[in-house]
C-alpha cells in the first residue's frame, strides 16, 4: 500500500472530506495533514495551483479533488469497476463540484454583496443541482447513486449536503435541502448513520 499524506484545512467538510471518509471506510492508512487558515499562506507556496487538497503518494504530490477522490475510492473499494457504473459515479461527482465552483467566489465576499450573491444561488442554481441529484438518486433505487452500493459519489454528495445544512454558510437556509430535495436529506442522514462514517466522526468527539 502506498504511503499517503492528505493536506487540507482543519475542519470537517470541504473538498477533502469525501477523501478522508473514503480512506477511513476502506481502512486505508494515511496522514491526515490538517492546516489552519493562517498556515495556508505558506502551505500554498508548495502546491501546484496554490490550493488544497493535495495528496502525496509515496512522495509525489497530486492535485485536483475529484482525481484524488477517485483514487481513494479505488484503494478503498468504493469506486465501481464496471465502466457504466463508474460513469454514473463520475457524473454525480462532477455535478457536485460544479455547484461548489459556483459557491466558491462568495467566500471572498462580505456583507450585502455576499448576501445577494448567495441569495441568487439559493433561488437559482442550487435548487437545480439538488433537484437533479435527487432525480438521479431516485432513478437508481433511492439508496445510492451508483453500483447499488456506497461509492465515493455518495460521500461527495453527503459532504456537500452536510455543508448546506450546517448553518456555517451565511444566507443559505439550513432547511433548503429538506424543502427542495427531501430524498437527498434522507440520503445524508442514512450515510451519516453508516457505522464506519459514524465511527469516523465519533473519534473526534471522544
Amino acid at each position: 500500500m502506498p504511503k499517503l499524506k492528505l493536506t487540507y484545512f482543519d475542519f470537517h467538510g470541504g473538498r477533502a472530506e469525501p477523501v478522508r471518509l473514503a480512506l477511513h471506510i476502506g481502512g486505508v492508512a494515511f496522514e491526515d495533514h490538517r492546516v489552519t487558515f493562517a498556515e495556508f499562506a505558506e502551505v500554498r507556496k508548495s502546491t501546484p495551483f496554490g490550493q488544497v487538497p493535495t495528496l502525496t503518494v509515496d512522495g509525489v504530490q497530486v492535485t485536483q479533488c475529484d482525481s484524488i477522490l477517485r483514487y481513494a475510492g479505488k484503494l478503498a473499494g468504493l469506486y465501481p469497476t464496471d465502466a457504466y457504473q463508474a460513469l454514473l459515479c463520475d457524473e454525480v461527482m462532477y455535478v457536485v463540484e460544479e455547484a461548489s465552483v459556483k459557491m466558491g467566489p462568495t467566500f471572498r465576499m462580505t456583507g450585502e454583496v455576499q448576501r445577494d450573491a448567495r441569495a441568487a444561488l439559493v433561488h437559482g442554481s442550487i435548487p437545480v443541482y439538488l433537484g437533479w441529484l435527487q432525480s438521479q438518486l431516485q432513478a437508481h433505487g433511492g439508496e445510492y447513486f451508483a453500483d447499488n452500493r456506497l461509492t465515493v459519489a455518495d460521500l461527495k454528495v453527503f459532504a456537500d449536503v452536510s455543508a448546506l445544512k450546517s448553518g456555517r454558510l451565511d444566507h443559505v437556509p439550513t432547511d433548503l435541502v429538506e424543502k427542495v430535495a427531501p430524498a437527498l436529506n434522507a440520503h445524508m442522514h442514512r450515510i451519516a448513520q453508516t457505522p464506519t462514517v459514524a465511527h469516523y466522526y465519533a473519534k473526534f468527539s471522544a
